[in-house]
C-alpha cells in the first residue's frame, strides 16, 4: 500500500477561509477491504484525517483521498 502526501496527482486549491492538507492512499487489488478499512481507521483515529473521496479502478485497485484541516497557531507573546 502506497501513501502519497501532496504529490503531483493531487490538485491543491487555495481556500483561505478553510485550508486543508490532503493524503492520497493507493491500495492494490491484492489487499482485502478489511485491510484497507483498518488502514483508513488508523489514519482517522491517530492522524485526524477524514475521508473525502474514494475511487475504485478496473482490476480492483482502490484510491482514497483523505483530508484534514490545517490549524494555524497564533503567537501569544
Amino acid at each position: 500500500m502506497r501513501q502519497q502526501i501532496g504529490g503531483t496527482s493531487v490538485k491543491r486549491e487555495r481556500d483561505f477561509a478553510r485550508q486543508y492538507e490532503y493524503l492520497v492512499l493507493s491500495v492494490p487489488s491484492q489487499a482485502t477491504r478489511g485491510e484497507a478499512r483498518q488502514m483508513l481507521t488508523e489514519h482517522a483515529e491517530y492522524g485526524k484525517w477524514e475521508l473525502e473521496r474514494t475511487r475504485l479502478y478496473m482490476g480492483g485497485a482502490r484510491r482514497y483521498w483523505l483530508r484534514r484541516k490545517v490549524m494555524r497557531i497564533e503567537r501569544t507573546a
